[in-house]
């Protein structure tokens, strides 16, 4: 289902990115590259599962990575923007006691990921197009998918021995605001943030011992980008 959703909505961005542009602009289309500083205002429930001890969890590191993005003016005020980051290495840091029997636990790194998060973006821009700054908001969709999962040597030792991770894909709402201040007539500097919801549910399984923890990652994204109208 989530996957239905992720798709309608970028069939959507995409539609509406190839509608004609406004009458008046020269330059409808805009490529823009840059930073993503990512935050992760994560919480997880406790993990849970056969031979687990009460009160171990997790968190998620912050990483920054390549922002990527394709704008199209629909007209003066409004536009899409179709956004990604190149998949960043995500760390899962250990949160809870400081040795779990004679294992060292708290704040180790217990497991790494890849993700690749399109985002999908409906934003209004406030004054004129020949304006140099332009402040904008916009609301839209984000589709999360998760690969290259990976435990660490710290986290087998936790659980046990080799272990395998599951994490399901995510579709969630997202915000973002920002300025974009204009250099010429076609290249422009622009700073956001953005805010995306992003659940899913890590299941481990260790020679059979399934363990599972409820992860809300709330990523935070700071941008820093340059852009080029054509």
């Amino acid at each position: 289902m989530q996957h239905k959703i992720a798709t309608l909505a970028l069939g959507t961005a995409l539609a509406l990115a190839a509608t004609g542009a406004y009458a008046g602009n020269s330059y409808p289309n805009d490529v823009r590259i840059g930073a993503y500083l990512v935050h992760f205002d994560a919480s997880a429930s406790d993990i849970t599962g056969p031979y687990t001890v009460p009160g171990l969890g997790t968190s998620i590191e912050s990483t920054t990575t390549l922002y990527l993005a394709y704008v199209r003016q629909l007209s003066q005020h409004f536009q899409v923007e179709l956004a990604l980051g190149w998949p960043p290495v995500t760390y899962a840091k250990a949160v809870g006691p400081a040795f779990v029997g004679s294992v060292p636990y708290n704040g180790k790194r217990i497991a790494s990921v890849r993700w690749f998060s399109p985002t999908a973006l409906l934003e209004y821009s406030f004054f004129s197009p020949q304006s140099h700054w332009r402040p904008f908001v916009g609301i839209g969709v984000n589709y999360s998918r998760f690969y290259s999962r990976q435990i660490t040597a710290a986290g087998a030792a936790v659980s046990g021995g080799p272990t395998s991770i599951s994490l399901p894909a995510s579709v969630g709402p997202a915000v973002t605001a920002g300025v974009l201040y204009r250099l010429s007539t076609r290249w422009h500097v622009v700073a956001s943030y953005s805010v995306a919801e992003v659940n899913s549910r890590l299941t481990t399984d260790t020679a059979g011992v399934r363990r599972s923890s409820e992860i809300h990652f709330w990523p935070n994204a700071v941008v820093i980008s340059v852009g080029y109208a054509f």
